[in-house]
């Protein structure tokens, strides 16, 4: 592999569980977008948004990703609305192929329903804010996709497996 795989779509559609997993079967080391700008702040995301706003978490999150895209190749998670720039919309495709992992919303509420890390989700109405996620993002995410995944009703080892599945196809055309 001489690039790095990115994988992205919303927020519970697995992008770090399947990426681990996608990462083990290609023997290739995984970051965490999200992680990564975690440790190098020393803050959970909530705080960075409460603190800095969205437009401060997504500054730190493009600069988290300029410097993993020009690391090792390495599979990488990145979260859900790194599409939202176009400076990263561009680095995605630039420095490695992307995968876009989609779920229905079903999945994605049932998924994100337990973890309250989620700033975007504390909302009185979390199944309406991942509609409006979804319809913002969908198209920015099958912008930058060379292979598009479905996880819904997936395990995470079944979706690993057809990830890696479909993106073997997608190197080897």
């Amino acid at each position: 592999m001489n690039r790095s795989i990115f994988l992205v779509g919303p927020m519970g559609a697995g992008k770090s569980t399947i990426g681990r997993l996608l990462a083990a079967q290609l023997q290739l080391p995984f970051a965490d977008t999200d992680k990564v700008l975690e440790e190098r702040t020393g803050a959970d995301i909530p705080w960075i948004f409460d603190v800095e706003g969205e437009a401060g978490f997504r500054r730190r999150e493009s600069e988290v990703l300029e410097e993993l895209c020009l690391g090792p190749h390495q599979v990488i998670g990145t979260g859900g609305g790194i599409v939202l720039l176009e400076e990263n919309r561009r680095l995605l495709q630039k420095f490695g192929h992307v995968i876009y992992l989609q779920a229905g919303v079903e999945q994605l509420l049932e998924r994100t329903s337990k973890n309250s890390n989620r700033p975007l989700l504390r909302v009185p109405n979390p199944r309406a804010r991942i509609e409006e996620i979804l319809q913002e993002r969908a198209p920015l995410y099958r912008e930058v996709a060379d292979v598009i995944c479905d996880t819904d009703d997936l395990t995470p080892k079944q979706a690993s497996a057809l990830v890696a599945e479909r993106l073997m196809e997608s190197l080897s055309q």
